[in-house]
């Protein structure tokens, strides 16, 4: 390589993991909306916490195999989706959700070409999309990600789960789960005969957020900006912006074309006219939401004005996730 820059239990049987990992916040397990930062419970838990408060089976959780193309395909499990890479030298992968599913993730791993993992990137902090890297940290593999990123992981955050009154502690990464490698604003690895760049575009999801383009398969991997399921989390107490994630997908739908494998944070693989609706939605219902925190709304009125309601079943989720969605863009923009 050269550098240049579901099964869970019935309590949440009916919800894809996809739906739960984004609506509320970036994790694998709630959806919604809470009034404010302000009114979130004082004791935050931990990851045994919640999954055993929404009765999340790590054990049952199978791991599922999409092949898009020779050399690429993605795994479906618990956390963010995970891109794979494999050829003459070796794997990579984008995210990898959690120790618990990674001898899963090996075995699937190992059925595409190889269960060694040479490179992982984190498309941002969150832990279901990086917990994985306690793992693979131990194995040699070098991690990657934006430098904002690494520096969730290094220092610990609070994340606010909008809509259960839940604050999630996601604790600081032992030094070997790290990221070995960071950047600013762009780089790329030259991997198994293609070009792969990672693409930084400004705080959008969180702020740390990194784009992968797979050039030579004309495939992109998105992280958490894109969300297939549900409406994005906008995660406020961490940098993220609404605005950011508008731009943040602008940016890349002007360099994709038709042909182009869109690969979401969570949600089924899509192609670019999907995308392109899917930020015509997020332009349309933000500009409604800061319309009314304009004329003074409160958090409770927007809600009850419902600016999101001709696009909920298009966008997918639950009612939960809706109200989530404009719980932590009315937060983002109140707090500019």
């Amino acid at each position: 390589m050269r550098c240049t820059n579901n099964a869970i239990r019935s309590k949440v049987s009916n919800l894809t993991a996809s739906a739960l990992l984004g609506a509320g916040m970036a994790t694998g397990f709630v959806s919604g909306a809470f009034a404010h930062d302000t009114q979130a419970p004082k004791e935050p838990v931990g990851l045994e916490e919640l999954a055993d408060m929404f009765g999340v089976d790590f054990d049952a959780i199978p791991i599922k195999t999409q092949k898009i193309k020779d050399g690429l395909h993605v795994l479906f499990g618990f956390g963010g989706n995970i891109a794979v890479s494999s050829g003459e030298d070796g794997i990579l992968i984008v995210d990898d959700q959690f120790p618990q599913l990674m001898p899963k993730i090996k075995d699937a791993l190992k059925e595409i070409a190889s269960d060694k993992v040479d490179i992982v990137v984190n498309t941002h902090g969150h832990f279901d999309h990086a917990e994985g890297n306690l793992t693979l940290g131990k194995e040699d593999t070098q991690i990657v990600s934006h430098k904002n990123a690494r520096e969730m992981q290094r220092t610990g955050t609070l994340i606010n789960l909008a809509g259960i009154g839940v604050i999630y502690d996601q604790q600081a990464y032992p030094a070997h789960a790290l990221p070995d490698v960071t950047y600013e604003k762009s780089m790329s690895f030259y991997f198994n005969g293609e070009e792969v760049s990672l693409l930084h575009y400004g705080a959008a999801h969180t702020d740390g957020d990194t784009v992968v383009i797979f050039r030579g398969q004309n495939a992109v991997h998105m992280g958490d900006v894109f969300h297939n399921a549900a409406y994005p989390f906008v995660d406020a107490s961490n940098g993220g912006e609404i605005d950011g994630v508008i731009a943040t997908c602008e940016n890349v739908l002007a360099q994709i074309d038709d042909d182009t494998v869109v690969i979401p944070g969570h949600g089924p693989v899509a192609d670019k006219a999907r995308f392109a609706r899917y930020v015509e939605i997020l332009k349309i219902t933000r500009d409604r939401i800061a319309a009314l925190v304009d004329e003074g709304k409160s958090m409770e009125e927007i809600m009850a004005a419902a600016p999101t309601a001709e696009f909920d079943k298009e966008i997918g989720g639950d009612e939960s996730g809706v109200r989530g969605y404009i719980d932590r863009v009315y937060t983002n923009l109140t707090s500019e």
